[in-house]
């Protein structure tokens, strides 16, 4: 339904290279955050079956991709770092707006574009590397995101009219293009 409006640069993907070690912390913990955003979703709107479902199918798929990257780390002998606020994510966060219905739809589709822009960038991680098993698991991490954006749409799409939902992310989309052009490229997904 959309595309991003910035887009990466495919020398990010060397400054991952450069540190692939922290690329994987920081993947895990993107990983891990992202199921309990999930977890949050179905906890507050449990009038929402549609959503309940959808995310705690979510949540779940998530955390296995939190435990495969976790595996890939210890295979390595590379361990969790502590976490850290995401500059991204902190940013795209403060432009949820508040009110019942705008919060719903402002976290929906904060919740697309961070999918959207993860599977840009795993893809970019996934074309860098060697061939190799690393490589079909970033492709397959990949086409894994490429759904969930579409599901967070889907979602807002049942909940709100598509020309609310049209609107609000075109301004968010525009605001998320600046965000992301304006960070330094560091060894992590966003």
């Amino acid at each position: 339904m959309f595309q991003l409006r910035y887009t990466t640069p495919k020398d990010w993907a060397q400054v991952v290279l450069s540190d692939f070690k922290r690329f994987l912390q920081d993947h895990a913990a993107a990983e891990k955050k992202a199921s309990g955003m999930a977890v949050s979703m179905f906890s507050h709107y449990p009038d929402k079956p549609l959503l309940v479902e959808s995310m705690v199918n979510l949540a779940l798929e998530e955390m296995n991709h939190f435990r495969q990257v976790i595996k890939i780390m210890h295979e390595r002998g590379i361990y969790q770092a502590p976490d850290e606020k995401d500059p991204y994510i902190h940013a795209l966060r403060r432009l949820t707006r508040r009110g019942t219905e705008e919060y719903l739809l402002d976290r929906l589709l904060t919740a697309a574009i961070i999918e959207a822009r993860g599977c840009e960038r795993f893809g970019l991680v996934a074309e860098a590397l060697p061939e190799g098993p690393l490589k079909s698991f970033y492709k397959v991490i990949t086409d894994s995101e490429a759904r969930h954006h579409e599901l967070f749409i889907e979602l807002a799409l049942q909940y709100f009219p598509r020309k609310k939902v049209e609107a609000r992310l075109c301004q968010l989309l525009d605001q998320e293009a600046q965000i992301t052009e304006a960070l330094p490229h560091r060894p992590a997904l966003h």
